[in-house]
């Protein structure tokens, strides 16, 4: 699949989480990788529902800059930490989602442990609900580039597969291409939403 029809597929997801009500008021950012130097990304302050082709920035996957000099979106860095640390990651999606952000907090420990699951196999790698699924959550922070040095650092001998959450903020989840992106991001979000009604059912 060539760049032109990936960026395609991400506009469809990207239309799609819109219409899910996973990234309002313009929250949340999408990419897609451009060969092995560059990514396209979503411009800052862009609603994702309505996105087309223009609203992609070209971004250097070493410096995290768009030539253009428009401005790309906050969290940048967190798409090319992917890129550059996981060669094989074709596209990523950040989203901002309810159930996301609620159960990022309410989880208090470093990570999220799905097991007993039967759509855990929507997961690249995963073939049972016996197995389980973790989900690392870092606490958020302003500074990206101080946050990607501490999630490099805590991943150095465990690497992040399929996603991870920030406190308070939502999921980032990637796949090798758009399609296996936002199968991760559908299944995790299903997984969520059954962990969240789980936990409030076990609390009465």
């Amino acid at each position: 699949m060539t760049e032109n029809l990936q960026l395609g597929a991400l506009l469809a997801a990207c239309h799609w989480i819109g219409q899910k009500g996973w990234s309002p008021a313009t929250g949340g950012n999408m990419s897609v990788r451009e060969g092995d130097k560059h990514c396209l990304i979503t411009e800052s302050g862009k609603d994702k529902g309505s996105l087309t082709a223009d609203d992609f920035l070209l971004v250097e996957l070493e410096s995290g800059l768009a030539p253009s000099g428009r401005r790309p979106s906050a969290e940048t860095g967190l798409h090319t930490m992917l890129y550059n640390r996981y060669p094989e990651t074709g596209a990523v999606l950040h989203t901002h989602s309810v159930n996301s952000t609620v159960l990022s907090r309410v989880e208090r420990s470093g990570v999220l442990v799905l097991e007993g699951y039967e759509m855990q196999k929507s997961l690249s790698g995963q073939t049972t609900h016996l197995d389980q699924v973790v989900i690392p959550i870092f606490d958020n922070s302003q500074d990206i580039s101080a946050l990607v040095q501490k999630i490099i650092a805590s991943t150095e001998h465990a690497p992040l597969q399929y996603g991870f959450l920030l406190r308070g903020h939502g999921l980032t989840c990637w796949g090798r291409d758009v399609a296996e992106a936002r199968r991760h991001l559908e299944g995790l979000e299903f997984l969520f939403q059954c962990e969240l009604q789980r936990r409030l059912l076990e609390a009465k």
